[in-house]
């Protein structure tokens, strides 16, 4: 408890030395020409082990390619810190190679650095599949899992082969334990491994991810694995505007009652800021040996609702939600001063973002604005029949007292 409201004393704080200080550190130049086009531009890293072997009969995929115009803005091309004019300098002791910090609400992106280096996901793959069930799937469909499902490479939720599950329980398991034999029992129902991740990645394509492209389901490093900071903060930004995804990520713990012989399954959420930072409303996290550690992880402060990604971090000098924790509370801080934005998420609209959904996504505080999605499909609106029923209200008792008023003339 200490600890959240000295967090929120700080970003306070900050805000306000941002609004009445001019920042001492030195504001973030424009970069100059590069001789050398940024590192990891078009791939990631080259992999330290085999996991990216493709297998027999099959090449490494081509890389994706690069846009000639940056997606979200020309600085969003720019390599290391891409920062706000007169902006003090981020946190110390973030490890990660990339990090966007984005506003939720307008799309904007506060600061960022090396936003379209291209990363590993690791487990924020998740995101893009658990967008595929929620647009596929019904949650109260019943999945019965395969032996293969069952038996995947943990992080495992411990589902039992020949049991049944809804998708709603999958997708608990999946977005906040990480469940890789949630990932694999969802992926065997949309139609097997290759299948679920050629949906993922026309699902990346059609909202405007050009530097991802999924290999697994779950996460794991396979040939051709791809994201950046930027696309995972649009698909990110992306999945928020889905109530049911929402909910999920910000779901502390969820029970699955005892199936096939095994005891009740208790879920707990694996993202530590949870109950612990102010505001927080859900993420995701993720590692493996190539990727290192990936974090998304999202706040409302104040009316901002902010959100961070972070790719290739390490655990140490400070934990990774430790680091992320700090880059939230720059970027709310740089919302409370009214800095501008160095670049915009944009996603492209599909078919499932229609006028409708867009207005049944979660207000700031996380709420449903089902209301509005009402008013949507009903262009008169309840607000308009109330004024037409006040309307006539008045009407009718103008009548009556018209009446009266005649009435009592002729007993004059």
């Amino acid at each position: 408890m200490h600890s959240a409201i000295s967090r929120s004393l700080m970003v306070l704080v900050s805000g306000v030395l941002a609004l009445a200080v001019t920042p001492v550190a030195t504001a973030a130049p424009k970069p100059p020409v590069q001789a050398q086009p940024c590192a990891n531009k078009a791939t990631p890293p080259a992999p330290i082990d085999t996991s990216e072997k493709p297998r027999p009969g099959e090449a490494v995929p081509e890389p994706m390619p690069v846009p000639p115009v940056p997606v979200g803005g020309d600085r969003m091309a720019e390599c290391g810190l891409v920062l706000p004019k007169r902006a003090l300098n981020p946190p110390e002791g973030s490890t990660a190679a990339s990090w966007v910090l984005q506003d939720l609400e307008t799309g904007d992106v506060i600061a960022a650095k090396d936003p379209h280096a291209r990363q590993r996901p690791a487990s924020l793959i998740k995101v893009l599949l658990g967008l595929v069930v929620v647009t596929e799937l019904k949650p109260e469909k019943v999945i019965i899992p395969t032996k293969e499902d069952a038996e995947q490479e943990c992080t495992c939720v411990g589902i039992a082969a020949g049991g049944q599950y809804t998708v709603d329980q999958l997708l608990h398991g999946l977005l906040m334990h990480s469940g890789n034999d949630a990932a694999h029992a969802l992926s065997t129902v949309l139609g097997g491994v290759d299948a679920t991740v050629a949906k993922m990645n026309a699902l990346a394509t059609r909202i405007g991810a050009t530097d991802t492209r999924a290999a697994t389901p779950s996460g794991l490093d396979g040939p051709g694995m791809s994201t950046s900071a930027y696309d995972m903060s649009l698909i990110f930004h992306y999945a928020m505007r889905k109530p049911e995804f929402a909910q999920v990520v910000k779901t502390k713990s969820f029970e699955i009652p005892p199936i096939a012989g095994k005891p009740v399954i208790t879920i707990y959420n694996d993202n530590k800021l949870l109950g612990s930072y102010p505001g927080f409303i859900g993420g995701k996290t993720g590692f493996t040996d190539d990727a290192r550690h990936t974090y998304v992880g999202g706040a409302l402060q104040n009316g901002h609702r902010v959100a961070v990604v972070m790719l290739r971090a390490e655990q140490r000098p400070t934990r990774v939600t430790e680091q992320a924790a700090k880059l939230l509370d720059y970027g709310i801080a740089l919302r409370e001063a009214k800095a501008e934005s160095v670049g915009r998420i944009e996603y492209k609209a599909t078919e499932a973002v229609d006028a409708g959904q867009a207005a049944a996504a979660p207000n700031a505080d996380g709420t449903s604005n089902s209301g509005a999605a009402a008013a949507a499909e009903d262009p008169f609106g309840v607000t308009g029949w109330i004024i037409t029923l006040a309307v006539f209200l008045i009407i009718v008792a103008s009548f009556v007292v018209g009446h009266q008023r005649k009435k009592a003339m002729a007993g004059e």
